[in-house]
């Protein structure tokens, strides 16, 4: 078998998503906006993939799980399209913390950066979807309700899905490094997010394209989304740095 087909070991995966924290906390501010803001944008194709089936199709169990066949389509054009999503960063400049604390600082600005235009990003493109004719009112409402349904639950919910939702994605990016081809890479994460959508698991960043379709269009109140976000970051933050950076930080620094 020839190098570069072999399986990593995970040291050399843990040093490979310690290269990629480095290059981009290397980044300045203001480019790490503008892809995170291209991020959030993008990651409106998850909304507007499962709304367009279940316009199609209508709202019964079996319509759902074959929405939720397009739910992953915003995270493959961002993640292997290299573009920011807050919650792949709860991985790689999060590992390289574990290892060199004095990177905090430049995680934080990188967190605030991309947080912070993703959510811009999912403002613009739900303002799209609602303020302009570029969905039929059938793909519309259909957005809206998936905005209105994502609300329907108590915080503690919000929060516990949204720790499996940060779970999977943290998980995403550790097999992403891991993968040597983008065939692989595409694999892994159409499988993880199809299992994220088909659970309704909170993802602070894609339910955020639908909240807000929902919250233009009058049917959610801004508060109710913006209490919606906190619990689902928390839960996000919660899953991605507890369950898979540390754990992998930790299953490497054994050894030592």
């Amino acid at each position: 078998m020839s190098e570069d087909s072999s399986r990593m070991n995970v040291h050399e995966i843990f040093e490979t998503a310690v290269e990629s924290a480095r290059d981009e906390l290397s980044r300045s501010t203001l480019a790490l906006g503008v892809s995170g803001l291209a991020g959030g944008i993008t990651m409106g194709l998850t909304a507007l993939g499962v709304a367009t089936m279940h316009a199609a199709l209508g709202d019964s169990k079996a319509a759902d799980i074959t929405a939720m066949l397009l739910y992953p389509l915003g995270f493959m054009a961002v993640i292997i399209g290299r573009a920011q999503l807050f919650t792949e960063n709860t991985l790689y400049p999060v590992i390289l913390v574990l290892k060199e604390r004095r990177h905090i600082l430049d995680c934080l600005r990188l967190w605030a950066a991309v947080f912070f235009m993703n959510i811009v990003g999912t403002v613009i493109f739900a303002l799209l979807a609602v303020h302009t004719a570029a969905l039929s009112p059938e793909i519309r409402g259909a957005m809206v309700k998936l905005g209105v349904n994502a609300t329907q639950h108590d915080w503690a919910t919000i929060f516990w899905t949204g720790v499996m939702a940060g779970w999977l994605i943290a998980l995403v990016a550790w097999l992403v490094t891991a993968s040597h081809w983008t065939s692989s890479q595409m694999m892994m994460v159409y499988t993880l997010t199809f299992l994220m959508g088909a659970g309704h698991f909170a993802h602070c960043i894609a339910g955020s394209s639908e909240i807000l379709t929902a919250t233009f269009q009058g049917q959610v109140a801004i508060s109710t989304y913006l209490a919606w976000l906190l619990f689902a970051t928390l839960g996000n933050i919660v899953g991605g740095v507890g369950i898979v950076s540390i754990l992998n930080f930790g299953q490497v620094h054994a050894d030592h």
